[in-house]
């Protein structure tokens, strides 16, 4: 089902797109009046009112960043974003979610994220993929969860790995039996040429997150010699095409400051990226290197710089750990995502590998219904503090119970290090950031304490 086309109807869809096709400085403040006509939600319509206050500052980062995706984008591609991203996925998806949550008494997700393949044609440090077996979910898997998702009102699919565009043929086939759903994949651009760019173009509703690590030196430390330009000309290539790309960066010890720069967001912004995740670098397998880890010092100046680089640039980014206080803590366990390895085993995120079952062997509603998910949600939040909101970085404790009331399973095959011996090695990196996140915490909410 299409919630935009079924609950607007086609008029009022068709207003919308016509005021993104004419003039959109003129139409900008037309298009931000109607999404709050169209929110069911109070918090929706708060989140537009305050979209409002910086559209009308024409100076401001946010109105030059919805300015360009209007002007630059593909018109089939923008329409898309529009209602697949926006509408389906967001105001009217949410609200669906929320009730089906209070229906079945247990999380539904935003989005889900999944592995079509375990293959990937680099092998990068520090990543858990290369020690999967050759893994692969079929097609019928995939449109599976899709078609089950879309029931519960989850229109948002991301894709990880391995290297989810050796799968592109099945990933094209899924945003074309879906379109009504948006879909992402992390990639790691090496397979992306002017080809698939015009198949981007076509079916408009897929965009992509480049994994980059910072310049050509960080870049190719981690995922080999020659990777960093791979990234830069298919960056190229997509800008051309007006097609929606971000960036997905790992910050660890040693390169932080980098990926944190002005002249990195610059560089990034330069090339087309619309978004960007960060996520920090997670010593997940017995063998995985500690000191590899950002130091809790660094974890912090990414917390201020990441909201400094929100303040100011044209580019909406996330942070994968530091941006619990809006998510109200930990998102996963189907609060706001889960993770399905390309195995079938459901985890409750992509850095926890333990499951209780395999999205081959049962229902989307079953998986969200299973006892380590039930265990989350139970849980959550995990800490008062949302600056310390992963129940693996900054309270391994709740991980190591969690696991072991539900009876999970280990997903990551080839290693034998116990949940227990995973949160030893993680306490005293979690208690020293307990606390410099208490310092950070108590400055910014003194009415909330920690």
């Amino acid at each position: 089902m299409n919630l935009a086309r079924t609950r607007l109807g086609e008029t009022v869809l068709n207003k919308a797109f016509k005021y993104m096709a004419k003039n959109p400085e003129e139409n900008i403040p037309k298009l931000i009046n109607l999404a709050e006509k169209i929110s069911i939600r109070e918090q929706d319509k708060k989140y537009v009112s305050n979209i409002k206050k910086y559209m009308e500052q024409k100076d401001s980062n946010w109105y030059k960043y919805a300015y360009s995706l209007l002007t630059e984008t593909h018109p089939n591609i923008r329409e898309k974003i529009m209602v697949n991203y926006f509408l389906n996925s967001g105001l009217l998806g949410i609200p669906l979610q929320l009730e089906n949550e209070k229906k079945y008494d247990c999380n539904i997700p935003w989005a889900i994220l999944m592995d079509p393949t375990s293959a990937c044609n680099l092998n990068c440090t520090g990543c858990w993929a290369g020690e999967y077996k050759p893994w692969n979910l079929s097609f019928e898997v995939l449109d599976k969860i899709v078609t089950e998702g879309k029931e519960l009102g989850t229109y948002m699919y991301i894709f990880s790995g391995g290297e989810p565009l050796l799968r592109k043929d099945d990933i094209i086939k899924l945003c074309e039996k879906h379109n009504e759903c948006a879909f992402l994949s992390f990639t790691n651009g090496t397979l992306i040429d002017e080809e698939f760019a015009k198949e981007m173009q076509r079916v408009g509703n897929f965009a992509v997150a480049f994994s980059i690590e910072g310049f050509e030196k960080e870049t190719d430390m981690r995922r080999g010699e020659g990777t960093f330009k791979s990234v830069v000309k298919a960056m190229d290539i997509l800008k051309n095409a007006g097609c929606i790309f971000g960036f997905s960066t790992c910050y660890h010890r040693y390169n932080t400051e980098v990926v944190a720069s002005q002249e990195y967001i610059d560089f990034l912004v330069g090339k087309g990226c619309r978004f960007g995740w960060y996520f920090t670098y997670v010593p997940v397998g017995k063998d995985s290197d500690v000191s590899f880890m950002a130091t809790v010092e660094q974890r912090k100046y990414m917390y201020n710089r990441i909201n400094e680089i929100r303040s100011k640039d044209p580019i909406f980014v996330l942070d994968f750990w530091n941006d619990g206080e809006f998510s109200n803590g930990c998102i996963a366990g189907g609060k706001r995502y889960f993770h399905i390895n390309a195995n079938g085993d459901c985890e409750p995120c992509a850095f926890i590998h333990y499951a209780n079952m395999n999205i081959k062997d049962h229902s989307l509603l079953e998986v969200l219904k299973s006892p380590l998910f039930m265990a989350y949600r139970r849980s959550m939040p995990f800490n008062k503090n949302m600056l310390r909101p992963c129940p693996l970085l900054d309270n391994p404790t709740a991980l190591r119970t969690m696991v072991h009331v539900s009876e999970a399973y280990s997903t990551q095959i080839n290693d034998d290090e116990t949940v227990d011996e995973l949160a030893l090695k993680l306490e005293p990196y979690s208690n020293k950031w307990a606390e410099v996140s208490r310092e950070v915490w108590n400055k910014k909410y003194p009415d909330r304490q920690v």
